[in-house]
């Protein structure tokens, strides 16, 4: 394949990734007095959307319920997952294989399979308009993929280390939190990239559970705007690009673990 081919190539990806972000943008700047097509620039900037959708939806309390849940759920994820994968990384029995294996094909299981049951479950325990409840329903479906990066990654690590700190008279527990949870750095960069972003994105579990205006979240706010009868599409944009700013940021700081750790927790172990 020659260079200019690649080239070629490599531009038109980058072209396709790039239109959904220009027709965002360009939908977001635009009035509502302009009705050309989303695909033909703005003909005068605008921030009147953004503006509107902060004051009409209440987007700062939004984002604020996201950043409770989503900070809930990844610490519950990181720290269950982390100590669920270091024996079945470390301890390679039939028992760990087995549960190892049963975790790993929770994947498969699609959220909304059983969502029926899990509303009635979450309504009986009193759950409903909680944010401890949607964010153990976020932490329960994260945890297969969580462990199974986890335990690739530990798996990589020598078990040098572990007999070193044997020696050194520490026990598992001392071992882990000591030893090995400080080199997990990269694949907890990660899992704070793929698990966050899905749980800042969710909507299935926030439509159900948040019923109440003051615990919605930014998706299920921002769905209010978009009807049968009516659309105002300028502020869904508008508070689509004010919604991904913080988790933007947080991949921008850990956007250089991310390769590596994704990498090695999926092929190494």
């Amino acid at each position: 394949m020659s260079k200019v081919l690649k080239y070629l190539i490599i531009v038109l990806i980058t072209v396709i990734h790039i239109i959904p972000f220009y027709i965002l943008i360009n939908l977001a700047i635009k009035g509502s007095d302009d009705v050309s097509s989303k695909w033909l620039p703005a003909s005068n900037f605008s921030l009147k959307n953004f503006i509107d959708v902060w004051q009409q939806a209440h987007l700062g309390r939004a984002i604020m319920n996201n950043v409770i849940i989503t900070l809930i759920s990844l610490v519950l994820v990181i720290v269950i997952g982390a100590i669920a994968s270091f024996p079945l990384a470390r301890h390679r029995t039939k028992w760990n294989g087995f549960i190892y294996n049963l975790c790993v094909s929770c994947l498969i299981i699609p959220a909304l399979t059983i969502l029926v049951p899990l509303y009635k479950l979450v309504v009986d325990m009193g759950g409903i308009n909680t944010y401890w409840a949607v964010s153990l329903a976020q932490v329960t479906f994260a945890l297969p993929m969580t462990i199974f990066l986890y335990t690739g990654f530990i798996g990589s690590i020598p078990r040098e280390l572990d007999e070193a700190g044997v020696i050194d008279g520490c026990n598992q527990f001392e071992i882990f939190f000591r030893l090995i949870f400080p080199l997990l750095k990269p694949i907890t960069a990660t899992i704070i990239i793929l698990i966050g972003v899905q749980v800042w994105n969710d909507y299935q579990f926030s439509l159900f559970f948040l019923q109440k205006r003051d615990f919605q979240t930014v998706p299920v706010v921002l769905s209010m705007f978009i009807s049968q009868f009516s659309s105002k599409i300028n502020w869904v944009a508008a508070g689509c690009l004010m919604g991904m700013l913080p988790i933007t940021v947080v991949f921008l700081f850990l956007q250089k673990f991310f390769v590596k750790g994704m990498a090695d927790g999926a092929i190494k172990g």
